[in-house]
């Protein structure tokens, strides 16, 4: 039997082993179990593959992802190493094939999905063969908690029950403590050893910003440093993932959408055309990217904020696994967190889960907001302690201001109660800074102590107050009430004034916005017409919606040259029904009335 040094050296050509590689090899080898946490790229692979090239048999890798095997089994035999997989994508004859090479000794590896092993018919065609190893990869998907559950995982305890001297393997990336001891509960690894490596990615520089304009922030940072690299975009929604590849490939980018939607030919088809050319760009949402061995993917960008820090780091863990630098770059936004809680709440767990759940969404929203060095934080939730700064995070290249925020604070948290804790952001906002319209007057709000005293902020200021007070758990939002904002028990000493709070300073965007493609007739006033644009986009950006959803330009067009003042004047407007009269139409008028005041 060649050593495990000899494989590393004449099979996979690497001349040593990267620590603790060569410790978890030696363990399985020995036929002892092994539970191994070690980042995308560090080379998780390797410590199964060599146990099964060295170890009598044939070692048995249990994958959630039939998509990939044959990508992977390919890589093995240009290797020599004599690999196959046993799925739903064989006939009878191939299938047929592969278990009589693995009955007669002729396999090193067999790749198989957890549905079919779990098949008696399965079992025992293991049992009449010789099994050098279980590997169970992605382990994580046996976490209920984990966002990558696979409910077949939790029947692999049985390889203990069923294969007692066959020593396993369970690896992931990603896993809190919480879901490493849920991995050893339900693979009954218990006594397994642990094996936990840095999680550090120095080569991948994160970057999280506020989303103003998504699409073109995303073309901004594609032109500037990406024109011509592979990369991945996540989105939230499928639809999303459609739209932003279609719009890519209209700016001249190689982009193809990815969705569990999509017919399981074109996936394979779009997957295999990423991992084999050069420069495409998959949207995708996350049922894309799990165990993709691309090395040169240059960028993960975000365009919305993940549910949790374990998704966001085993996402962006798909950037540089060359080593060569990469970024991970994020956009977020207090819709970001609505919409994720509000999927939350309507999830089919149960309390115990859902309350799991709003914790690990606050962690990321905590990430997002946090001002100091993010992969310090990152490294933290994972149990990983970097002694200093890492220098290659946005807060370390571009340190964030802060400013005392606790006078607004309060301010931001007594409107929220005056108002009964019954609305949301804009309404609140409203309220704050002493907007009249029929609304405010509606409630009596215009009555209440809070009311006017925010003038010395804007409207994105207050919105960056509110999502602050949110992430820090000082609100909460309450989607049994459409996104009323409510009292966190934490907000208290804050009120009594027992506390203190330092805000981060939201910056300006650097670039102007794109100009507008519209041809505007030439009495209209573009100060006017880009005021109105903007609170279109913000309406849309609130409900997740396109901004001619709101309004067509031609809309806003008759606005600028009527300039309607009350409701009668803003229903004459094309495009104006009941219901968007009802909706919107206080919102524009007071954009009308203060350029009007403004302007003189």
């Amino acid at each position: 039997m060649k050593s495990a040094s000899q494989i590393l050296q004449t099979v996979f050509g690497y001349e040593s082993f990267r620590p603790p590689q060569d410790a978890i090899i030696d363990t399985v080898i020995a036929g002892r179990d092994a539970l191994v946490l070690m980042p995308t790229g560090g080379g998780k692979s390797l410590c199964y593959q060599i146990p099964a090239l060295a170890r009598p048999g044939c070692g048995v890798v249990i994958s959630p992802l039939i998509a990939l095997m044959q990508d992977q089994v390919n890589a093995l035999r240009q290797l020599g190493v004599r690999a196959s997989f046993l799925n739903s994508t064989l006939g009878p004859a191939e299938a047929a094939a592969v278990e009589t090479a693995l009955q007669s000794g002729e396999l090193d590896l067999l790749y198989i999905a957890p549905e079919r092993l779990t098949q008696e018919r399965t079992l025992a065609l293991l049992a009449r063969s010789q099994v050098a190893l279980f590997a169970i990869d992605e382990a994580h998907c046996v976490s209920q908690w984990g966002h990558d559950f696979r409910a077949d995982y939790l029947q692999l305890d049985l390889l203990h029950q069923r294969f007692a001297d066959v020593p396993r393997i369970a690896l992931t990336a990603t896993a809190d403590e919480r879901t490493r001891e849920e991995i050893a509960l339900r693979l009954d690894l218990a006594a397994a050893e642990r094996f936990i490596a840095g999680f550090d990615r120095p080569n991948i520089r994160y970057r999280i910003t506020l989303k103003h304009n998504a699409r073109q922030q995303l073309l901004r940072f594609l032109k500037e440093e990406h024109p011509h690299d592979a990369g991945i975009v996540y989105c939230l929604s499928r639809r999303k993932t459609e739209d932003v590849a279609f719009w890519l490939q209209e700016q001249g980018f190689n982009a193809l959408p990815y969705h569990a939607g999509l017919d399981s030919d074109i996936r394979a088809d779009y997957q295999a055309r990423f991992l084999r050319e050069e420069g495409i760009i998959m949207v995708a949402t996350i049922a894309f990217g799990m165990g993709i061995d691309k090395p040169d993917v240059r960028f993960v960008a975000h365009l919305d904020m993940p549910k949790t820090v374990e998704a966001y780091y085993q996402e962006t863990g798909r950037a540089g696994r060359d080593g060569a630098p990469a970024n991970a770059w994020m956009l977020y936004g207090l819709q970001d967190v609505i919409k994720l809680r509000q999927m939350v709440d309507g999830s089919d767990g149960s309390e115990a889960h859902k309350r799991a759940e709003q914790h690990r969404l606050n962690a990321m929203l905590g990430l997002c907001e946090i001002t100091a060095c993010r992969r310090q934080s990152l490294l933290a939730y994972f149990g990983d302690q970097l002694p200093q700064p890492c220098g290659n995070c946005d807060n370390c290249l571009e340190p964030v201001t802060t400013w005392d925020g606790t006078e607004a604070a309060r301010k931001a948290l007594s409107a929220v109660y005056r108002t009964g804790q019954r609305f949301g952001v804009n309404h609140l906002i409203d309220v704050l800074r002493g907007s009249e319209a029929e609304r405010i007057y509606q409630y009596d709000h215009h009555q209440l102590p809070t009311y006017g005293v925010g003038k010395d902020l804007d409207a994105n200021q207050w919105r960056s107050v509110f999502r602050q007070l949110v992430a820090r758990g000082y609100l909460r939002v309450d989607m049994d009430r459409f996104g009323a904002l409510c009292l966190e028990e934490k907000c208290r000493d804050l009120l009594r004034g027992d506390e203190t709070i330092d805000l981060r300073r939201d910056v300006a965007r650097k670039t102007a916005r794109q100009q507008t493609r519209t041809a505007l007739p030439e009495d209209i006033d573009v100060g006017l017409w880009e005021a109105l644009r903007e609170k279109r986009r913000l309406l849309a950006e609130d409900q997740g919606v396109p901004p001619y959803v709101i309004f067509h330009d031609r809309t806003l067009q008759e606005m600028c040259a009527a300039m309607p003042r009350n409701a009668v004047q803003f229903g004459r407007l094309t495009g104006v029904g009941e219901r968007k009269l009802n909706k919107y139409g206080d919102a524009f008028i007071e954009v009308i009335e203060n350029h009007l005041a403004a302007t003189g």
